[in-house]
């Protein structure tokens, strides 16, 4: 339920045809009595049981969320060589990253300037995802006209898992969960120390054949006393562009080969864990993290013969940094009102900056120099309490208070300005956004069955401050605050140890930001401007999903079906008026937009066949489809991705593991795009790949992966890289995946 400065929010539910999903997934053979493993060979399931905290906000075992929940640990990312926020979702179904090539120019294109740029949850995309590292809000994604900054402030090698949340969690979480959550849990002094050890650590080095990239991490752990422990991690990164299928090498708009490009990143994670007693345990925590992008862009020089103004070289650069400070505190009460109580205060402070050179053939050259920051503080008190009788559970209440304050600013700079404009000027004013929330959840237990009920009130404002926004704008700042509740409820019950259903309802939301509320442009000499909305309401979403979970010895199965009603989209610089002239300029506003529907399934597991040929046979799976429309103008939305097949054969030994892996891609249809936004849209074909790896344990502490992926060498374009590109250009190579290429790590501990 959402309120703003409008009306009230109106709901509609309608049934989910997931029944005969369901039923496909229960024909399912069962397999029961297999071969125990060899020595040394891990089966599915044989690992420690997952502890997960995203999907309650407390550690939980991911098989009792009535939720749809994936989990990349340390092993998975070691073992298959997951380097960035690409890899990660390439492992999932019905998640994905979009990452188009740099083929912009200074004033023209958006597309490829934010490299990896975020998360697509089941068809929606941006910051319509909430991406957290330990809990803790990751900067948005900014996008402007020609200007772009992704969300990839991150560092893999300092994570030790990975939590994808699927669909709403505003519930506990607030504004920008509409789709779901990713949230990256960094390493921590246990992680690296066993039982009775005083220091451990872990070192890496991998190569990339794909973008011919290197990475070197290490991360050391102390135990100095038992009230006090430390770590100390970092890593280095040094690519190029990621490689295509291209063959066009010309020094003009013709290439299809990727512009030269030069990458490099540095991280740094410091953990301090003081227990001193009496149930108190504080940890503080640093992270440091940049990237940086060198650009030739040699896309954006002109053929002859050459204008005035044609461009004759290009040169651009993209940074990114973020630092992080958080304390974390618990507390063992063991009272009446609560067994734990848990508290969090954080302080972010990132930056993005893009620096673009254009020279012209016989005007004056160009540079544009933006900048794009953020500092937020973000705090919260939570109680964690059980509650039985004669010994067993009836609930395990979670409650507490969350406070948010972020202030975002913009700036840019550079030379020859565009006709109408002048320098320095600003996007939209400084801003400061603010939330303040109270929430809870109640798991109450019932012999076999968990109802999960929960709620969260949260006030949102937006503050905008007109002093300093330069060129002064025609229509004052606007502000804009408002409020929301959010309800779910869940639904687990188990037919058995090994089977069990959950269905789950969810609400989510998400506020305007400061770029859709107030981004102002004006440019007299074309007549036209973007004005402020103070009116703009949040973004709404209904989710309501079925699932079925299956643990047997040698079958995992995961199987859910899901349907999601949204409305008030926010659709950006939508044309509200004006004919283009000087008397009645066209005017350009964020605005809300339509409704629509999302729906689809997915499956995934481990299927375990036994002994043979002196090791272990599986085959892990995936699969995952989506289909969604604007259901007022009955369009298909375009951030929906085709459908994906993800399947596996694993062989395991004392010390080594190989495995074969294909992935599927259906091809895009014409009936699943909006031709009116996306005319004469070029369609991804169909295509299946396969890739090739393995582990070999050197020694007990020393372990290398190698693989070979694309084996075939096979064209393949990705969905959300080409969304724009017409079916007439004459550079689609030039956004076609890496074709074949190696993959090299090796990793020590000590």
């Amino acid at each position: 339920m959402l309120q703003s400065s409008s009306s009230p929010v109106s709901r509609r539910r309608r049934p989910v045809p997931w029944v005969g999903s369901l039923c496909l997934a229960l024909c399912l053979p069962t397999w029961a009595g297999a071969d125990p493993p060899a020595a040394g060979a891990a089966a599915p399931g044989a690992n420690l049981k997952e502890v997960v905290v995203s999907g309650s906000r407390r550690e939980s075992d991911p098989d009792e969320l009535p939720l749809s929940i994936d989990v990349l640990g340390r092993d998975r990312l070691d073992g298959q060589q997951v380097q960035d926020i690409r890899d990660a979702a390439g492992l999932l179904p019905n998640v994905s990253v979009a990452r188009s090539p740099a083929r912009f120019s200074l004033a023209a294109s958006s597309v490829g300037r934010d490299q990896n740029a975020g998360f697509n949850i089941r068809g929606l995309d941006g910051n319509r995802v909430l991406m957290l590292v330990d809990g803790v809000r990751l900067p948005r994604s900014y996008v402007f006209g020609a200007n772009a900054f992704g969300r990839d402030y991150l560092d893999l090698g300092l994570m030790e898992r990975v939590e994808v949340v699927k669909g709403p969690v505003s519930a506990l979480y607030g504004s920008d969960g509409l789709a779901g959550l990713v949230n990256f849990i960094t390493l921590a002094p246990e992680h690296l120390l066993g039982e009775g050890r005083t220091l451990g650590g872990r070192a890496s080095l991998a190569y990339e054949g794909d973008d011919r990239g290197w990475r070197l991490g290490a991360s050391v752990a102390g135990r100095p006393s038992e009230s006090l422990q430390w770590l100390l991690a970092g890593g280095v990164l040094r690519s190029s562009a990621l490689r295509n299928l291209g063959d066009n090498a010309a020094a003009n708009v013709d290439r299809t080969e990727p512009n030269p490009e030069h990458d490099r990143g540095q991280s740094l994670l410091a953990k301090l864990v003081i227990t001193p007693g009496g149930g108190l345990r504080h940890l503080l925590t640093f992270e440091h993290t940049t990237r940086r992008a060198d650009y030739d862009l040699l896309t954006s020089v002109a053929k002859p013969p050459l204008s005035a103004t044609s461009t004759v070289a290009a040169s651009a650069l993209n940074d990114l940094s973020r630092d992080r400070l958080t304390w974390d505190g618990r507390q063992t009460l063991l009272s009446a009102w609560a067994d734990e109580l848990r508290g969090v205060l954080s302080y972010q402070r990132s930056g993005a900056r893009e620096y673009t050179f254009e020279d012209r053939y016989a005007t004056p050259d160009r540079v544009r120099d933006t900048h794009y920051g953020e500092r937020s503080w973000q705090s919260g008190v939570q109680a964690i309490k059980s509650v039985g009788r004669g010994g067993d559970v009836l609930h395990r209440f979670n409650y507490g208070l969350d406070w948010a304050r972020t202030e975002v600013d913009t700036l840019q700079t550079g030379l020859t300005p565009a006709a109408g404009e002048s320098f320095p000027l600003k996007r939209f004013p400084d801003t400061r956004e603010s939330s303040a929330a109270i929430y809870f959840q109640d798991e109450i237990l019932q012999g076999a069955w968990s109802l999960t009920p929960g709620l969260r009130y949260e006030r949102f404002s937006l503050q905008a401050s007109q002093a300093g926004f330069s060129p002064p704008s025609s229509t004052p700042a606007a502000s804009l605050s408002g409020h929301a509740v959010s309800p779910k409820l869940g639904l687990l019950y188990r037919l058995s140890p090994q089977w069990s259903l959950f269905a789950n309802y969810a609400e989510g939301f998400r506020a305007p930001n400061a770029a859709q509320v107030n981004g102002y442009f004006e440019n007299l000499i074309y007549h036209y401007k973007s004005v402020p909305n103070p009116n703009l309401k949040p973004e709404q979403s209904q989710n309501l999903e079925f699932g079925l979970r299956r643990r047997l010895a040698a079958l995992t199965l995961d199987a859910s079906v899901f349907t999601a009603r949204y409305r008030d989209f926010i659709e950006d610089r939508a044309v509200v008026g004006g004919s283009m002239t000087a008397a009645d300029p066209t005017i350009f506003q964020s605005i809300n937009v339509g409704r629509a529907r999302i729906s689809g399934l997915e499956i995934k597991g481990d299927m375990d066949w036994g002994l043979h040929g002196g090791g272990r046979w599986s085959t892990p799976f995936a699969y995952g489809q989506v289909s969604g429309r604007d259901t007022v103008h009955n369009r298909p939305l375009n951030s929906v991705d085709p459908k994906r097949l993800l399947l596996g054969l694993r062989y395991d030994t004392l010390g080594r593991t190989a495995r074969l892996d294909m992935t599927h891609r259906a091809a895009k249809r014409a009936a699943d795009v909006d031709g009116v936004q996306l005319p004469q849209q070029f369609l991804p074909p169909a295509a299946t790949t396969f890739d090739l790896s393995g582990q070999w344990r050197l020694r007990p502490d020393l372990r290398l992966n190698a693989g070979v992926y694309n084996l075939g060498n096979r064209k393949v374009w990705n969905w959300a890289d080409v969304q724009g590109l017409a079916s007439t250009s004459n550079v689609i190579d030039a956004y076609t995946q890496p074709g074949r290429y190696l993959r090299l790590s090796l990793i020590a501990d000590f």
